[in-house]
């Protein structure tokens, strides 16, 4: 899957789930964001700008090269070459559809949705939350085999599935993330999509976040994106523990309607994986 998705438009969302930014000591650096809900998520940082290329049109900020680097895999996680801790972030992504109008996002369509994980790195102190978030090729991961959506709606079959994540070290594996209802989103469906495209059109360069219109114009508009919808909450285990070389990474969402939680288990631990609903995004740190 080598650069399936070089021409997508990579944007992940902060603090979509309750508790996450706590567990990933990231609430400081939020703290001067004023949201409309209490609920609501924090902001949407780019962690892949495709064909960026600096704009006649003066902007307040331009982003870090790296941002341009494509970082997606679906087989492998490179850690940094610096000594610094990297955490797995279990997470849907929605891959989309984008129109826009005088230069604004004019509509989001997901058409599709897939295990991933939002690779980031621990370190406080960082300018803009993107500077955690691509740090070169394989930093992220997607499955290799999203599954269709057929109406990104409350109601749709997105209802009956859920997400769990595992590290297997050691040849032992363990629960990382949280085995949790995707309706556990604090924004999700509808409500998802609509503050994303505010989102995006009204981004300023202020605190962690990022000036997404500028960027998104830099890039000439692509059509196509890529959008993690927040990272769950974390098990005791996977809040205090690193990725560590051959560390062996799983992101599960799966219809619980289908399979139980000790199917996903016994099928990650047998590597006999299923194929119908389901997407799974297996990965080995290097």
């Amino acid at each position: 899957m080598q650069e399936k998705y070089a021409n997508y438009l990579g944007l992940g969302i902060a603090g979509n789930f309750a508790l996450h930014l706590a567990q990933a000591g990231e609430l400081e650096e939020f703290k001067d964001i004023i949201t409309a809900e209490e609920a609501a998520p924090k902001g949407i940082f780019p962690f892949y700008l495709p064909s960026y290329s600096p704009s006649s049109k003066k902007t307040t900020r331009t982003p870090k090269k790296i941002l341009t680097t494509y970082p997606l895999s679906s087989d492998t996680i490179k850690l940094p070459k610096e000594d610094i801790n990297v955490q797995m972030e279990p997470e849907v992504a929605l891959i989309c559809e984008l129109s826009y109008s005088d230069g604004k996002v004019q509509s989001i369509t997901p058409t599709h949705f897939a295990a991933y994980n939002d690779c980031s790195i621990r370190v406080a102190g960082a300018d803009k939350i993107s500077d955690k978030k691509n740090w070169g090729e394989s930093s992220k991961g997607i499955a290799s085999s999203p599954l269709e959506i057929d109406n990104f709606k409350e109601g749709s079959s997105l209802d009956d599935f859920s997400i769990c994540s595992f590290l297997k070290h050691d040849k032992v594996l363990r629960l990382y993330g949280e085995n949790v209802s995707l309706n556990g989103y604090s924004y999700f469906y509808e409500k998802l999509t609509k503050w994303i495209k505010q989102q995006i059109n009204t981004q300023k360069d202020f605190g962690p976040l990022e000036p997404l219109s500028e960027y998104i114009e830099a890039c000439e508009y692509p059509d196509k994106a890529i959008i993690s919808i927040g990272a769950t909450r974390y098990t005791e285990y996977g809040e205090k523990t690193f990725l560590k070389t051959n560390d062996a990474i799983f992101v599960v969402v799966y219809n619980h309607k289908t399979y139980s939680f000790k199917d996903i288990v016994l099928a990650l631990n047998t590597q006999n994986y299923p194929l119908q609903d389901i997407t799974i995004l297996h990965q080995k740190v290097l």
